[in-house]
């Protein structure tokens, strides 16, 4: 049996070499690259955060913005894009789809109001262990009361919810 060698792979090259699904997400994802610098480099002024490339089909650019505004101010520079992008990929793109989809940018801003949320946090005084198990047993009995008038399924899983929170 023949020994194996130690020398590690170039990822690089084994990218290059390979023709399956990861080089064709590699070589996706460069030319999305390519096709935002390009319309950055046309319309500096919009924000980092405003717009994203979404996809590309044959001769079609998908720009996705979040707000109608920006989709605006992407379709009075439409001309100018739609020549640089023609005569920087040979031809291969003539034309743009400008979609609003501010749902689309909802993880960015979670993470935004999780960052104001441990400021706000750290900023504020500690809470002790004592009243944090006075807000547990309040929320137990009122978990309680409601379990009083509710029908039978919900009513254990209420009580089930008050004993897990009397515990904490």
């Amino acid at each position: 049996m023949a020994r194996k060698s130690k020398k590690p792979i170039n990822m690089t090259a084994l990218l290059q070499t390979t023709t399956g699904t990861l080089a064709h997400i590699q070589s996706k994802t460069n030319s999305l690259t390519i096709l935002a610098d390009i319309v950055r480099q046309i319309c500096p002024d919009l924000p980092v955060d405003a717009w994203h490339i979404a996809n590309c089909r044959q001769d079609t650019l998908i720009i996705e913005v979040k707000s109608p505004v920006w989709g605006q101010r992407l379709q009075f520079e439409r001309n100018n894009i739609c020549n640089a992008l023609a005569s920087d990929t040979d031809g291969n793109f003539h034309k743009i789809e400008i979609k609003v989809n501010p749902q689309g940018f909802r993880q960015q801003r979670h993470e935004i109001t999780e960052k104001i949320r441990t400021e706000l946090m750290q900023s504020a005084p500690a809470i002790t262990a004592d009243s944090n198990t006075v807000v547990n047993k309040k929320t137990a009995e009122q978990f309680l009361d409601i379990a009083k008038n509710a029908p039978k399924g919900l009513k254990e899983k209420l009580e089930k919810l008050a004993r897990v929170a009397g515990k904490r």
